[in-house]
């Protein structure tokens, strides 16, 4: 009895290694891993950690003078301390012009809805995604959050927009000039 409670152990170790040296458990950040502002308990767990709102923020990766700041709820217990939590849907978004705009390659067009962040929310099969696309109408980039599953995704979301303006004496970018 107590040689089999040792192996299940021993595999459960194993397995859990096998899952973090597969990248199982870490952030898939196309350019950058998001700095962590600050948290919120919104769920006291005596002897786990606490469930959590946590505040993050990145810069768009290729887009000069964008940032965006995220807030995401993330699971305290012992599956949140594991990383077998599945994480909810329920992320919000708020993107704003920091500096004069500028984009990085102006000679690749990038596309609408592209990813310029990714995240996984749970062991294997959802994950969180932001995206960006242009309002050449009006100069505006607009930046979309939303998490995906493998078999059905979340109808949860959340948009943030980023009109483009001048900075100092510089006349802002076109953003059509850079979408295809």
């Amino acid at each position: 009895m107590v040689w089999r409670r040792g192996l299940t152990a021993l595999c459960g170790v194993a397995c859990l290694g096998l899952a973090v040296g597969l990248g199982l458990f870490t952030s898939v950040a196309l350019a950058q891993e998001p700095d962590r502002i600050f948290d919120k308990s919104t769920v006291w767990r005596p002897l786990t950690p606490n469930d959590k709102l946590v505040v993050y923020g990145i810069d768009d990766p290729d887009v000069d003078g964008v940032a965006c700041h995220y807030t995401q709820p993330e699971k305290g217990g012992i599956k949140g301390t594991l990383g077998l939590a599945e994480e909810v849907s329920d992320i919000s978004l708020s993107c704003r012009q920091v500096g004069p705009v500028k984009f990085k390659n102006s000679k690749a067009k990038m596309k609408q809805g592209e990813v310029v962040f990714s995240e996984r929310r749970s062991l294997i099969f959802k994950s969180m995604q932001i995206v960006r696309g242009c309002d050449a109408k009006r100069n505006t980039l607009i930046y979309m959050v939303y998490s995906d599953k493998v078999v059905q995704g979340s109808p949860k979301n959340s948009t943030s927009t980023v009109p483009l303006m001048p900075w100092g004496t510089e006349p802002p970018p076109k953003c059509g000039d850079f979408f295809s």
